[in-house]
């Protein structure tokens, strides 16, 4: 979907199409006829936004094999789909039964993520509409917070200076210019937006929006850390950080978490193969669910898994649906917008068997969000 802001600048939006398996090119097709194409047109829309995620393997041949990306440029074009963003974080189709926190490796200590991100650079670049003012990918949050030193930050640092010059070149290859988006999460290097805005005004532009490298803004691990959107936005201005891309979905959050039905309510929530962070308001978090009894339980509590908005969350849980809120007016509703790409990014979905018809449902949602907001839907 496309809106048109006040300002008269385009605001991308689609959805995260992570959820669709995508090992090999022919599943990712597959998602797109399957699902994608489906929920653009049950939205009734020229073109639906959809974030790709590919395997490194993947990656390698999309950005080695003008026939494979032909190949996936045709199923787009046929489903009437665009891709404006990537989904660079997880770099591999996990197997195991539990992934923790190998999800967020290859850190950005490895070369094997620079090699990765580069590749997806590539693609984008050949993927992205003409008339799009730029395309994102998002990324990890540097890596898992232990280890950590000097020593590995100064690889990091390293390696994203690397990729700037990739982003720099490749705009004057290719007249597309592409950026990073940074995403904070739970228990990672950059947790909080504080942390990323220190770590990326590095990165920050004397103009709003022009920098290559900014930060991924994700509603539901903003909410699940108690940040409140005031004071993020606050952090984010003074650092002089863009948001390249903003995530939305909500979190859920356990008002008494003495209450035993209700833990057990929240822990059926997710899946045990990744981490479903924890935190209590005012205090400590645990990386996890299954730590969760070394909490105290005297606040409220917040656990990291993308739920939908359009939909209320079992009883008792209550979803972060105000945070959600409160970041889209100040990323979209004022005079210009922070962000012109908008991804409804839910993992959390209850039936997999109706997944086009809750998609169309979260992305109408969103749609009526931001016409309230001011924002023009272009037919």
């Amino acid at each position: 979907m496309r809106f048109r802001h006040r300002d008269g600048s385009t605001v991308h939006v689609g959805y995260c199409a992570t959820v669709h398996p995508a090992e090999e090119l022919d599943e990712l097709i597959d998602g797109l006829d399957d699902c994608a194409g489906k929920v653009r047109a049950a939205l009734g829309v020229p073109v639906l936004g959809v974030g790709l995620w590919f395997p490194s393997r993947l990656a390698d041949r999309l950005a080695n094999s003008p026939a494979s990306l032909s190949r996936l440029r045709r199923a787009l074009q046929r489903n009437r789909l665009e891709v404006i963003s990537l989904n660079g974080t997880p770099h591999s189709h996990f197997t195991e039964k539990v992934v923790g926190t190998k999800l967020y490796c290859p850190d950005w200590t490895d070369p094997e993520r620079l090699r990765y991100t580069l590749d997806l650079v590539d693609v984008l670049a050949e993927l992205l509409p003409s008339d799009a003012s730029y395309g994102s990918i998002s990324t990890v949050p540097l890596a898992w917070r232990m280890p950590w030193s000097k020593a590995r930050n100064r690889a990091a640092r390293e390696a994203f200076d690397r990729v700037e010059q990739h982003l720099v070149r490749t705009e004057a290859r290719t007249g597309r210019k592409i950026r990073i988006a940074v995403e904070t999460e739970p228990g990672c290097v950059l947790e909080m937006i504080g942390q990323a805005a220190g770590w990326l005004n590095r990165y920050s532009s004397p103009y709003g929006g022009a920098s290559r490298i900014g930060l991924g803004l994700d509603a539901c691990h903003l909410a699940v850390q108690f940040e409140e959107p005031a004071d993020v936005f606050q952090l984010l201005w003074q650092a002089g950080v863009d948001v390249v891309k903003g995530q939305l979905s909500v979190a859920p959050t356990l008002v008494d978490p003495w209450d035993a039905a209700g833990r057990y309510v929240l822990g059926q929530l997710g899946t045990p193969k990744y981490l479903r962070q924890v935190r209590e308001w005012g205090g400590p978090g645990v990386d996890d669910i299954a730590q969760a009894y070394e909490l105290s339980g005297h606040a409220a509590w917040r656990m990291h898994a993308h739920l939908p908005a359009h939909a209320a969350p079992p009883a008792p849980l209550r979803v972060t649906t105000g945070v959600l809120d409160d970041c889209l007016t100040r990323l979209v509703g004022g005079g210009h917008p922070l962000t012109h790409h908008l991804e409804s990014e839910v993992y959390a979905w209850s039936d997999q068997q109706s997944l086009a018809k809750q998609l169309t449902k979260e992305l109408e949602w969103l749609r009526d969000r931001l016409t309230d907001l001011g924002l023009e839907e272009i037919h």
